[in-house]
Order: structure tokens, then sequence, then C-alpha cells
């Protein structure tokens, strides 16, 4: 009697993929708890690291990058699509050079300036995060649509289509992996600088740093950079997991 051999997958299954990267954050942040609960904290240890004011803060960078993150989307896209357009051929290689300044200055730059000549607070903390991170979506916005090719295109109008439906049912979906590329980017970038916030009194996980290095308290610093560590990469874990949901079939 002969045994067929059992067939097995030569790749793991997408599941395990998708799983891998937050089981492995989770052990980072179930690494960082034991370490700080194994010290002896003095008050101002006390004060900065206990659950109300880490979720606080944890709070505060969320609203920043979030509400950053959606103007940046908002603005860059629809920016995009107007310079991808016949009439603003001309113009768009100065616009996108207007961009390219925001990203070229230095982040704490950018913010320092805003704090001189307007104020602190979060609504100027905003203002610089857009800046900062809004060419990586433009950018990405104009190269997906500007790879959609000619005949696609020529065959959607050939179809009957007007120029707004061959946009939103064929070039927009097309440019949606690279769109999402962008926004990814933009994301890492923003929850990063968002941790300079701190120094113009936005708040967030930036705070626990500054605290931390400028008492000398090693415990406290430690977790505000574990903390916006893990965050950046559950967020760019998320948006891996969206751009291979939403990119559209074939593509």
């Amino acid at each position: 009697m002969t045994v067929a051999p059992v067939k097995t997958s030569g790749t793991l299954p997408r599941w395990v993929g998708y799983l891998t990267k937050p089981v492995l954050l989770g052990l980072a942040c179930l690494a960082l708890y034991l370490y700080v609960s194994g010290l002896e904290l003095d008050s101002i240890e006390q004060r900065e690291l206990n659950a109300e004011t880490i979720a606080q803060r944890f709070i505060e960078h969320l609203q920043l990058t979030a509400a950053a993150t959606v103007v940046v989307v908002v603005l860059a896209v629809s920016a995009g699509v107007l310079l991808t357009r016949p009439f603003a051929r001309r113009i768009s290689p100065f616009l996108v050079n207007v961009a390219n300044i925001g990203q070229g200055l230095p982040s704490i730059g950018v913010l320092a300036l805003l704090a001189i000549f307007f104020g602190l607070g979060f609504r100027y903390a905003l203002i610089g995060l857009i800046a900062y991170a809004f060419l990586p979506v433009l950018r990405n916005t104009m190269v997906g649509l500007r790879q959609v090719e000619s005949a696609v295109i020529e065959a959607g109008r050939g179809m009957g289509m007007s120029k707004n439906a061959v946009l939103f049912r064929i070039e927009l979906p097309l440019a949606v992996p690279i769109m999402l590329a962008g926004i990814r980017t933009a994301l890492v970038i923003t929850i990063g600088t968002a941790t300079l916030a701190t120094f113009i009194g936005a708040g967030g996980l930036g705070a626990l740093i500054e605290t931390g290095i400028s008492l000398n308290r090693t415990p406290v610093l430690v977790t505000g950079a574990v903390l916006t560590s893990v965050l950046a990469l559950f967020v760019d874990w998320l948006a891996g997991v969206a751009e291979d949901i939403l990119r559209p079939k074939g593509v």
C-alpha cells in the first residue's frame, strides 16, 4: 500500500505575516512594563510613569498625528490631482518645489519658527506637521496618476466616460498603490516629528522624552522612546495591511 505524500505550501499563510509584527510590538511593550515595574522610581519618575499620565501623552500624540494626516491627505491628494491635469502642467514643477521647502527644512526649525512668529500650542504644531508631511503624499499622488497609461485613459473616453468618470473610475483606482505608499510614509514621518511638538506646548509622547533628558531620568526617557517607536511601527503595519486590502485586483 502506497501512502500519498502530504502537500505543503511553500509559503506561510498571509495571516501569519500579518500577525508577526503586532506580536513583536506587544512583546516590546511587555518588556518595557517589566523593566519599569522592576525599578524603584523616585517621585518625579512616579509622576511621569503612571497610567494616567502615559495615557494622556499617548492620546495627545494620536490626536496630533491623526489631525495632521487627515489634513495632509485631503490637501495633498486634491493638489496632486489638480497638478496632473493638462491646465496645470506648466506650474506643477514650481508648486512641487514649494512643497519641497517644508520637508527640506529641519522639523525642529519649522516648529521653532511657528512658535516665534505665531505662538505655542496644538494648532501651530499641527501646521508644522502638515508642512513636513505634505510632500510624500503630493509626490506619490502625482506619480501614481502619471503612471496610468494614456491608452487606458483613451479607452475609457472612447467608451463615453466623462473626464471626471475617467479620473474616479480609472486613474485614481490604478494610482491607489502608489498613493497609499506616500500616505504610509507621511504617517511614519508625522509620528516621529510629533515628538518635537512638546517643545511648543503641544504635549505628546515627546514630553516624556524631553523630561527624561532634561531631568536625567532614564526610565522616563526609555518609556517615551519605546512607546513612540512602537506607535510608529504599529501604524506602519496598519498602513501596510491597508495597502494589501485596498490594492485593486490585478495591480
